[in-house]
């Protein structure tokens, strides 16, 4: 192997977030509070929503965007197959019952009509899934809900950044949750945040991330605030800390930089397999822009499996990654609500061809030529 290995992804922290975070350790203030409120001025204005939340993952503010949207035992929240498991985790952990869709063959989002043909009158809410960080077709999605007063709450893990319509991901739906993972397009190594127009959606998540306090307890300590507060429901501790703020506000203030050079990085990748048939390149609508959190290949005509691959390319010194096992393939999943082969054919087929490529930011144009050369002689060695 190689002695620089290639990995997947790597975060760009710049001595600009190091020294926000020593301020904060010089600062006495740890946890939640003005830096944390600063990067969520900061968010809310980039996505333009009346408000954002800062919560501890986007894991974290799906489950309180739900819960703040009244879903709840007996309900059913449709969401697609193609997903990280948090997203239907957390239905399940408000008691509602997810009920998976089939995906659209060229952007591998969430098929509208697939939607449509689930729909019952339990289901309270639909998740779309921005996947690899395009935008579902929500001019599609989202009549199908205001019709029957179904809650769209957007699962926009991959799409900082991102726009539909010429309109920034976050504020289309009822509400839309990020991710600020470590690999994601900007990070606070374990973060996230919803965004909503909804005043009362907003203060629910916020009394909900914070154990169910007022909204007033979190300077308690603080010689401007009070020792007294109120406890008004069960919540939980679902709060981002100062330290991780620190970490996003240079981030976020890069975010454009960053999505720029992804969006270079992964022309050169598409340009280079233009003539190379068993490679798919991404699909992109022309309806948005993408962030390009993850560089979606899909591979046929080949004697090998896409796991194969994966192993030739770590053997070459090159990670990858599939994004994702759909979600009803899970033993618990499979064996909770009975899912067979078959019952999500676009998924299911798509997911045995589909391998993410190395993207981010630090890469250079010799590292996509590299994978390039490596996927060209993978594919030479193993045409069908």
């Amino acid at each position: 192997m190689p002695d620089e290995f290639l990995p997947l992804a790597r975060p760009d922290i710049s001595e600009e977030e190091i020294a926000e975070v020593v301020d904060t350790l010089r600062s006495g203030w740890l946890v939640y509070g003005p830096k944390t409120q600063r990067l969520e001025e900061d968010f809310r204005a980039m996505t333009g929503t009346k408000h954002a939340v800062a919560v501890s993952s986007c894991t974290a503010g799906m489950h309180l965007a739900l819960l703040a949207a009244g879903i709840g035992h007996g309900d059913e929240v449709i969401t697609s197959t193609i997903t990280f498991a948090s997203t239907v985790n957390v239905i399940l952990h408000t008691g509602a019952t997810p009920v998976l869709a089939d995906i659209c063959g060229d952007d591998l989002n969430i098929d509208p009509a697939e939607i449509a043909r689930r729909i019952t009158p339990r289901t309270k809410a639909i998740m779309p899934v921005h996947y690899a960080g395009q935008a579902c077709r929500m001019d599609e999605i989202l009549p199908l809900a205001r019709e029957r007063g179904i809650r769209v709450i957007e699962d926009a893990a991959h799409c900082a950044g991102s726009s539909y319509k010429e309109q920034p991901v976050g504020g289309i739906g009822d509400a839309s949750v990020f991710s600020f993972y470590a690999i994601k397009n900007m990070t606070t190594g374990e973060g996230g945040m919803v965004t909503t127009d909804d005043d009362a959606l907003a203060s629910k998540v916020r009394i909900l991330r914070n154990n169910g306090l007022d909204n007033n307890a979190w300077n308690r300590y603080s010689a401007a605030g009070s020792p007294f507060y109120s406890v008004l429901e069960p919540g939980f501790n679902y709060r981002l800390t100062d330290l991780q703020a620190a970490i996003g506000i240079g981030q976020l203030h890069r975010l454009p930089q960053f999505n720029a050079r992804r969006s270079e990085l992964a022309a050169r990748y598409t340009e280079a397999f233009a003539e190379l048939p068993e490679v798919e390149t991404p699909t992109v609508r022309p309806d948005v822009t993408t962030n390009w959190y993850i560089y979606v290949i899909r591979l046929s005509g080949l004697n090998i499996s896409r796991d194969e691959v994966v192993a030739e390319l770590k053997q070459r010194g090159i990670g990858s990654a599939v994004h994702f096992l759909p979600v009803h393939m899970h033993p618990y999943y499979r064996e909770t609500f009975g899912y067979q082969p078959g019952d999500y054919p676009i998924a299911e087929r798509e997911f045995e061809r589909i391998l993410s490529l190395p993207l981010f930011p630090q890469m250079t144009d010799s590292d996509v030529d590299r994978v390039v050369s490596a996927v060209e002689e993978i594919v030479a060695q193993h045409r069908a």
